[in-house]
């Protein structure tokens, strides 16, 4: 390492300077804010201020709510698991990551019981299932399979 080689640490340094510290600067005098005007002087408007219009963001219809407790869970099918994976496996969040099931586990993961409106699903595999939530029909299955349905926290 030599004095020449020597940088600053990555991300240590912005890209933004000091304004208005003379012309040589390259943005002295008016330091970007232009000749005169409202946008030019001190106490400038807010942000979205559109000159006494009324703004944008309250010309603009509300609609429902977000709710800020909402938790985002992943539902998985009984029958998708059952596919793709052997007798007497461990299924937990990584294996159906890794199997592909599922993209993100989100805040966490639900196993429903893979009933199709009519259409029945019995699973004849003995797996160890752990995830977040069961359904009491996923649950049930499981176990007559000889299998456990593990709740993780």
């Amino acid at each position: 390492m030599e004095l020449n080689n020597l940088r600053p640490a990555q991300g240590s340094k912005h890209n933004d300077f000091r304004r208005g510290r003379g012309t040589g600067s390259g943005n002295g005098k008016t330091a970007g804010f232009g000749h005169k005007g409202q946008k030019a002087r001190s106490g400038r408007p807010r942000a979205g201020f559109e000159g006494g219009q009324m703004p944008l963001y309250r010309r603009l219809p509300k609609r429902g709510f977000t709710n800020y407790n909402h938790k985002d869970i992943v539902a998985v099918s009984l029958a998708r698991i059952a596919e793709k994976f052997d007798d007497g496996a461990t299924v937990d969040a990584q294996a159906l990551l890794d199997a592909k099931i599922i993209k993100e586990t989100g805040d966490g993961i639900k196993i429903l019981s893979g009933d199709k409106g009519k259409e029945k699903f019995n699973l004849t595999k003995k797996l160890t299932i752990k995830a977040n939530g069961f359904s009491a029909a996923a649950k049930e299955k499981i176990e007559a399979a000889g299998g456990t349905a593990e709740i993780m926290q």
